[in-house]
Formats: C-alpha cells, sequence, structure tokens
C-alpha cells in the first residue's frame, strides 16, 4: 500500500490537500469522494517528480473517435457489452484497448457503464463518467454519446487553437534568437579579430556588440543553465496552488495573448456546462466539472465562487457577473436562458459564438506577430551590422 498526495475541494469549493495510504490511486479518488472531497491531483508520494512518457498516452482524438463509433452502435440496437468487445479488438491504442477490454469485462460482471468507466479516470474523466450515468439513468445513452462526441470533438479543436496560438510565435521567436545567437557566438569574432590586428579606435555600439559576443563565447554553458533553470522553475512553480493562480492571472492580463485566453475560457465554460445540463447532470454537479476543466486557476475560482451562491438558493447570472471574469453579454445571456428555461440551448449558442470569435482572435494574431517578430529581427540585426561597419568608416576617413 503506498502514500498518494491529493489536492481538491471540498463542497463549498475551498481548497483540500493532505496525504492517504490506498492500494491504488484509483482508490484513493473513490475513498475521497466519499468524503465529498472533489480531486484535482493525485500523485504517488516519492513520485512527484516524474519522466514524461512518450506514445503511451490516451489523446483527445482516441476518446472522440471511440465515443462517435459507440453512439452509433448503440444507436443501431447493439448490445452494450458487444458494442464494447468491437471497440476493444479495433482499437489500435493498446494502453486504450487494455482499459475498454477491462469496462467490458466489468459490465458482464453487473457494473454500470459509468462506474466501470470511472475506475479509469486516464481515459474517462468526471464529466464523461457523469454524463454517461445520466444517460444510463434516462434511457438516452445513445443521445449523450452523441452529445460527448460533439463536445470532445469541439474541445479538441479549440485545444490546436491554442497550440497554434502559443507555438507559432514560440517557434519564430525561438528561431530568431537562434540566428543572432550564431551571429554573435561566430561571425562577430572575425571582425573582432580584424580591428584588433588593424589597431581601429572602436566606437561604443561597436565594442558593447564585441563585449557580448566574447560574453556568449565564454559563457554559453552558463545561458543555457540559466534558461533551463528559468523554464524548470517556472513549471515546477506553476504545479503549486499559489502558483498556478499567479501565472495563469498575469496571462488573463496580458494586452493580445489575455483576451484570447479569455475568450477560450468563456467558450469552454459555456460548451461544457450547456452539454452537461442538456444531458440531465444536476446542476451543482455541472458547475464542479465545468470549474475543474476550466484550464484556467483565475476561471476555476470565479467559477466555485458561483457555485457556493447557486447552492445558496440564488441564479447563476448574478454572482457570475460579480466576479469580475466574465463579459456582461454572457452574463446576461445566461440571465435570459435561466428566465426562459433554455439555459442549455443560450449556453450553447455562446459556445458557438466564442468559438468563432477565438478562430478570428487567433488569425488577428498570426497576423499581428509576423510583421511584429520581422520588424524586430530587422533592427537587431541592423545594429549588429552598423556595429560592425561604424569602425571601417572610421578607418577610411584615417586613411583618407
Amino acid at each position: 500500500m503506498a502514500n498518494y498526495q491529493w489536492k481538491g475541494r471540498d463542497r463549498n469549493g475551498n481548497p483540500q490537500s493532505g496525504v492517504m495510504a490506498g492500494d491504488s490511486k484509483e482508490a484513493v479518488i473513490a475513498a475521497l469522494r466519499r468524503q465529498q472531497i472533489l480531486v484535482t491531483t493525485v500523485k504517488e508520494k516519492g513520485k512527484e517528480i516524474a519522466l514524461p512518457k512518450f506514445g503511451g498516452g490516451i489523446k483527445s482524438k482516441d476518446i472522440a473517435v471511440f465515443t462517435r463509433q459507440f453512439s452509433v452502435m448503440i444507436d443501431a440496437g447493439l448490445p452494450l457489452v458487444q458494442c464494447l468487445d468491437i471497440l476493444g479488438q479495433q482499437q489500435e491504442n493498446k494502453g486504450f484497448q487494455k482499459i475498454l477490454v477491462q469496462i467490458r469485462q466489468d459490465v458482464e460482471g453487473g457494473s454500470s457503464l459509468a462506474e466501470a468507466m470511472r475506475r479509469h479516470p486516464q481515459a474517462f474523466d468526471d464529466l464523461y463518467v457523469n454524463m454517461v450515468a445520466a444517460g444510463e439513468a434516462g434511457g438516452i445513452l445513445d443521445t449523450i454519446l452523441q452529445r460527448l462526441a460533439a463536445y470532445i470533438e469541439k474541445s479538441v479543436k479549440l485545444k490546436a487553437q491554442v497550440r497554434s496560438a502559443l507555438i507559432y510565435p514560440i517557434a519564430v521567436i525561438s528561431i530568431a534568437v537562434i540566428v543572432v545567437y550564431v551571429i554573435l557566438w561566430k561571425v562577430i569574432p572575425v571582425f573582432s579579430s580584424l580591428f584588433e590586428g588593424l589597431g581601429a579606435q572602436l566606437p561604443f555600439l561597436t565594442r558593447w556588440v564585441v563585449a557580448l559576443s566574447k560574453f556568449i563565447g565564454h559563457f554559453w554553458w552558463l545561458i543555457f543553465m540559466v534558461v533551463f533553470a528559468t523554464i524548470f522553475g517556472l513549471r515546477q512553480y506553476y504545479q503549486t496552488e499559489q502558483g498556478r493562480y499567479q501565472i495563469d492571472q498575469i496571462v488573463l492580463k496580458l494586452p493580445v495573448l489575455g483576451l484570447l485566453m479569455r475568450k477560450i475560457a468563456v467558450a469552454r465554460f459555456c460548451r461544457t456546462l450547456g452539454t452537461l445540463l442538456s444531458s440531465g447532470v444536476a446542476i451543482l454537479d455541472s458547475l464542479d466539472i465545468t470549474a475543474r476543466t476550466s484550464g484556467n486557476a483565475v476561471v476555476e475560482e470565479a467559477i466555485f465562487e458561483v457555485r457556493k451562491a447557486v447552492e445558496s438558493g440564488k441564479t447563476i447570472a448574478e454572482p457570475l457577473a460579480q466576479t469580475g471574469q466574465f463579459p456582461p453579454m454572457v452574463c446576461q445571456m445566461i440571465g435570459v436562458g435561466e428566465q426562459t428555461g433554455a439555459m442549455d440551448t443560450m449556453l450553447s449558442k455562446i459556445a458557438d459564438f466564442y468559438e468563432d470569435e477565438v478562430d478570428a482572435a487567433v488569425e488577428g494574431m498570426m497576423s499581428l506577430i509576423e510583421p511584429v517578430i520581422i520588424a524586430f529581427l530587422g533592427v537587431v540585426i541592423g545594429v549588429i551590422v552598423v556595429a560592425m561597419y561604424l569602425p571601417m568608416f572610421s578607418l577610411i576617413s584615417q586613411i583618407g
């Protein structure tokens, strides 16, 4: 029996953490759930820092394809166990295949589909399991699976947009930094040796560039260590509750990227909450799940504040507006949805609108980043070129 370090929230949304002994991670999660603790992370003590695994993970795309095929088979009238057997046999991802085989065996042994899936949180999160449970209880499992498939597909698309919004500028800036680094490391020393041989008096700008080149040549290892330590430190700090909250807060306040990330958070909130409510999941459970899948600690805390207010008898729209994390239009439209009894439909419309907004924002950011990076590169390389030519002008005037 191992010790597991866990973090989560109680019924009121307050952060909780501790260490619990258990046979497995799933057993610890189940025990905490019985104590009405909403678990966010569970790690085996002594294995908090683990090496990344390659090729063995279960991708959202795999889950989306499985869910879509599952819904079609259930809709066609195939027995549940037969569906799981067929989907398990044709699954290419070996890790996911083992999970599906285990789920089929559990269902054959008398477990419900939701209970069997809950034992595999690495593949099926709380959102998925709760929706399946609602579908089984209401006899509309095929409809729920169709909604789940649509939700996961849209979620995958949204994640791809986030990646393209972040990876492209990072890649371009990294290449630009490498080019400048190579120039300072290899090209500038050639000019520096030439100037020293000619005995030219170097201007301040040239001396500064040469000094930077010498520093890079002698202490390149220190630069790499500082960069690596900074990235590692930020990653470790982000693993803490305070660090995650502060970094997410800074990201939301950034000029262009912050607006994009806020739109993504709104789209994810509305899509998740709308999908859960339309599937018959209770409002408080829906808000719990939506908060934990928001992807941003600031938004997560805001949703938990809303959950507290709803638990005390208030509507969603008013406390949502008081958090200050959601645009007034979103809060007003949700208020209209509550009054008309069409909350899930209204949330779906808001999600569609903000997903289109994310598309436009990503394209706009891409078109803005390219000229900015080109201008930055032009200025940096221009300064280096001018710094190298200034001593030549001085030498020419002396010869003249």
